[in-house]
């Protein structure tokens, strides 16, 4: 009985606040926001999982963790065992403790949530892949013996790599092909180093050379090589070309000098280091007013980069209410913290520009949200004679990115559909070519890290069972 009364009396352990840098002073810094937790914090929250016998949060997983097993490693003590645990489902586990949504995904759907907050999976994640890392103690696991099999990835953000790590794992020989003269897809050209520092997409791509996946950068595949050709030589090819062609506005002076897409802005203050000036000499332009359109994750990237590139205003322009932002909650949260301001009903109608053809200014227009459209938000309307204008000298364009057609629209046999994505089957990943698979962005359209992490995994199971009946 005093047994029972005890535990009716335990304390409920709030949701533990990761610390992190105070936003005045991150905001005009490009390092890591959050520190992470330290192991007590970690093993506080851990304590929070209830370890339910049917775990909704597994479910909810793209690439099925096993969550409530790594959690109760982490309250064990037991951190390079949790990293394990962790790993045998998860490719990039430092990576996804990050950047994935996990309030969307496995914390949406955590019991504890039902009444509190849900546990931090995300954040719990993160410590445990951030321990193996920096106390040295990552394993490789064993391979299965070599089946003798060749398999091409093209492509090596969060799908390839996912897929890369799979399929060395079950004996075949992986070659990762990357345009850029660095791996890592969007994790390193598209996501700042204040929000997924680089030497950490670096270590986990170090794990898979490890492991003895072969990585040959600048290797523009549709130009230096064919996918027909590539099939000569391998016995199965996996295109996770991503989404990176910058989609723009179409208004007048848009051509003005000072106006980037977000591909361009991103890439070259991450992957070209123009944030590091004059260490690396990337040329960027650093704008004291700036407008950014748009609200997805990529928005707030580009908005918080311009703080941290020396403006003294940025404004998100967004066409619909705040409930049909697409960005994560913490990143809208991070980025009004840090004093991005945000001008939401409001569209954009034509830039302003000087003598010299440089942007001073964007006139607006104040919208009003109608009826829904086809993506189930409601549609916004424009209201008459609200114009006003607003000064900026420097824009960028995030609103979205499509396929580049380079090498779906030079490949014979693979089906696109009418937008430019290559047709694939979602629950394997196979397209209408024969050898052939594809997943990630080309297949959804811009979507998570997780998602395309996902996809990598199902095309793995299905190259491997095709593999091994060939």
């Amino acid at each position: 009985m005093a047994e029972k009364e005890e535990k009716e009396k335990k304390p409920k352990v709030p949701r533990q606040k990761m610390p992190e840098q105070e936003p005045k002073v991150r905001a005009r810094n490009f390092n890591e926001v959050p520190f992470g937790y330290t192991p007590e914090l970690a093993q506080l929250e851990s304590s929070r999982c209830l370890q339910c016998k049917k775990p909704k949060c597994i479910e909810g997983c793209p690439v099925e963790i096993d969550i409530p097993a790594f959690i109760k490693l982490i309250q064990e003590g037991d951190f390079d065992g949790s990293a394990r645990k962790l790993k045998e489902r998860n490719s990039l586990p430092a990576v996804c403790g990050r950047v994935c949504p996990q309030e969307d995904q496995c914390e949406k759907v955590c019991i504890v949530g039902k009444k509190d907050q849900p546990v931090a999976i995300g954040r719990l994640e993160r410590f445990a892949a951030d321990w193996e890392r920096t106390k040295g103690t990552i394993t490789i696991p064993e391979k299965a013996p070599s089946t003798g099999k060749k398999v091409a990835v093209v492509g090596s953000g969060p799908a390839g790599l996912t897929l890369a790590g799979d399929l060395i794992l079950k004996g075949h020989e992986v070659t990762i092909f990357e345009a850029l003269h660095k791996t890592g897809g969007v994790l390193i050209y598209g996501i700042p180093e204040f929000r997924l520092p680089k030497d950490i997409v670096q270590s986990e791509v170090n794990y898979l050379e490890k492991l003895g996946v072969k990585v040959e950068c600048n290797c523009v595949i549709g130009r230096i090589e064919t996918v027909d050709e590539i099939l000569q030589e391998y016995d199965a090819v996996f295109l996770g070309l991503g989404a990176g062609l910058p989609q723009f506005l179409n208004v007048p002076g848009e051509n003005y000098c000072g106006i980037y897409s977000a591909n361009e802005y991103l890439t070259r203050s991450n992957l070209m280091k123009a944030y590091l000036f004059p260490k690396y000499d990337t040329p960027i332009a650093r704008g004291k007013n700036v407008a950014v359109f748009g609200a997805g994750n990529v928005a707030m990237d580009s908005a918080r980069t311009a703080l941290r590139l020396g403006a003294d205003t940025v404004r998100i322009i967004y066409r619909r209410s705040r409930d049909e932002m697409p960005a994560r909650i913490e990143e809208v949260h991070h980025a009004e913290e840090e004093g991005v301001q945000f001008y939401l009903l409001t569209a954009p109608t034509k830039f302003l520009g000087d003598d010299n053809g440089w942007v001073t200014g964007v006139e607006c227009l104040q919208m009003e949200l109608g009826e829904p459209d086809e993506s189930g938000r409601r549609r916004p309307v424009p209201i008459k004679g609200s114009e006003f204008q607003l000064e900026c000298d420097l824009a960028v364009v995030a609103i979205g990115a499509g396929p580049n057609p380079l090498l779906p629209t030079q490949t014979q046999g693979l089906e696109l559909n009418k937008r430019g994505y290559i047709v694939a089957d979602l629950e394997t990943g196979k397209t209408s070519k024969p050898g052939v698979w594809a997943g990630g962005d080309i297949v959804t359209g811009s979507a998570t890290v997780i998602l395309a992490m996902g996809a990598g995994r199902k095309a793995a199971n299905s190259i491997h069972e095709y593999l091994m009946n060939k």
